[in-house]
């Protein structure tokens, strides 16, 4: 177990760069895998879902480097994977299980894949059952929805019209995976736009793909990919820690570079903008199809405001750390259509309910999101990630705007899923952090493991 103790009070000053997008870098090697040729990854996230998903592509017989900060993958084609000789692990990462079963759902071999007690816990239906529409045979336990799951594939899968139930990137993602297997065109449905991130990155490697204006994404199979040099921005879910944090704490005044500001991911800048915060978008340009700026931040006084709506796809990852700017906003925000938050790594929206209000916080649960009633100033307590590594990096900086007393955030290894270096960022920005003398948790790196 590790813990990391935030100490409030200084201000946040300087330039930094934030880790390579977790999301991008998850496609990337997927795709990469499935390609002919080479594909080059600069700015890889070695955090530990994007290493889950590089451990299970290897384990289905891709040759994948590492050189420094960038991954070489030597592609096997769409019908090249091999049979894995154990079961694959996908660790706590839902979007290596999820997006693995699409491309799964094409091989005509068996795999098992499984993942940690909290992935286990984590609903698959929503991608199981278009998959089985679809040709695949899935099996797993409570009726086939959870993990573990056994997938025996179709070289030809039937090709599909899905109309997504609920917006959700991972489940048009792993349906359009599965799509490049099909004998005709696959045609997935959006109730609101979500993150595009697979549709640019598949086109950028090949696919026969095209998306309607009302963001229908029609997808052929039987195209073969060909592999890429990808250079994967940072992070915006990372950068907006870093953002509420200057935000609240006087004086601060950061430059962020080199950031994803791709439109489906925007929306927390949005928020944050709305409530008053000061954020500068500078520098924009295109890498790799992928909107790419720098992002000034200064403190701020903010104002609560609601949120709901088809705006929600586009921040479901930064509600917590948005919760945390409500602390400290004029008024009360409140938080709707954001039910996804409770099947998450944990129910979100009772794990920051229960961890703010540790900490002086005035807040209200609902069925669907949070009512928070800023203005009150937070004091420092220990709290708990629950082993979520959004939580845990919200309450280091609600620690750090905390009026008095220091945080100590336990369970903190969790932070190196999507983060490494969080801490250490942090403290070269200028802020108090000190880590567990017994933890082998660094702050600083994740070791890369892909054996």
């Amino acid at each position: 177990m590790s813990s990391i103790t935030i100490s409030p009070g200084a201000r946040l000053e300087g330039e930094c760069h934030v880790p390579g997008d977790k999301s991008i870098s998850h496609r990337a090697a997927l795709l990469g895998a499935i390609a002919e040729g080479t594909t080059e990854i600069e700015n890889f996230l070695f955090g530990a879902d994007c290493l889950s998903t590089l451990r299970c592509l290897k384990s289905l017989g891709v040759a994948i480097e590492q050189d420094g900060g960038r991954v070489r993958i030597t592609g096997k084609g769409l019908a090249g994977l091999e049979e894995p000789d154990d079961v694959l692990d996908a660790g706590n990462s839902g979007t290596t299980m999820r997006l693995l079963l699409g491309i799964l759902a094409g091989q005509e071999f068996l795999t098992v894949i499984t993942g940690d007690n909290s992935l286990r816990g984590r609903p698959m239906g929503r991608v199981i059952k278009p998959l089985l529409q679809m040709g695949a045979r899935i099996w797993g336990r409570e009726s086939g929805l959870k993990a573990p799951l056994a997938v025996m594939g179709r070289a030809q899968l039937e090709p599909l019209v899905y109309r997504l139930p609920v917006p959700s990137a991972q489940v048009k993602s792993a349906l359009l995976l599965a799509g490049l297997y099909a004998r005709g065109e696959t045609t997935v449905q959006q109730p609101v736009p979500c993150r595009d991130h697979t549709e640019r990155m598949m086109a950028a490697f090949g696919a026969s793909l095209r998306v309607d204006p009302d963001c229908t994404v029609h997808v052929s199979g039987d195209n073969p990919l060909r592999g890429q040099w990808v250079k994967v921005p940072g992070d915006i879910s990372a950068a907006a820690f870093l953002v509420v944090a200057a935000t609240l704490l006087p004086g601060s005044d950061i430059l962020i570079r080199d950031v994803g500001i791709n439109p489906t991911r925007t929306g927390v800048l949005e928020v944050l903008q709305r409530m008053g915060a000061d954020i500068t978008v500078s520098s924009e340009r295109s890498t790799g199809g992928e909107p790419v700026a720098d992002l000034r931040v200064r403190s701020a006084r903010l104002r609560g405001v609601e949120i709901g709506g088809a705006l929600i796809p586009q921040l479901i990852d930064e509600i917590p750390i948005i919760a945390v700017a409500a602390t400290a906003a004029e008024g009360v925000t409140v938080i709707t259509d954001a039910a996804e938050l409770r099947v998450k790594e944990t129910d979100r929206i009772e794990a920051v309910a229960c961890e703010l209000r540790k900490l002086g916080a005035d807040l209200d649960t609902r069925p669907d999101g949070l009512s928070i009633c800023g203005g009150k100033p937070l004091k420092g307590a220990a709290v708990s990630s629950w082993n979520d590594h959004r939580l845990a990096m919200s309450l280091a900086v609600a620690g750090l705007a905390s009026a008095a007393g220091d945080t100590m955030v336990g369970d903190a290894g969790c932070i190196d899923v999507s983060f490494p270096g969080f801490a250490g960022l942090l403290a070269s920005l200028g802020a108090r952090v000190e880590l567990d003398d017994d933890s082998s948790f660094s702050g600083q790196h994740l070791q890369i493991v892909l054996e």
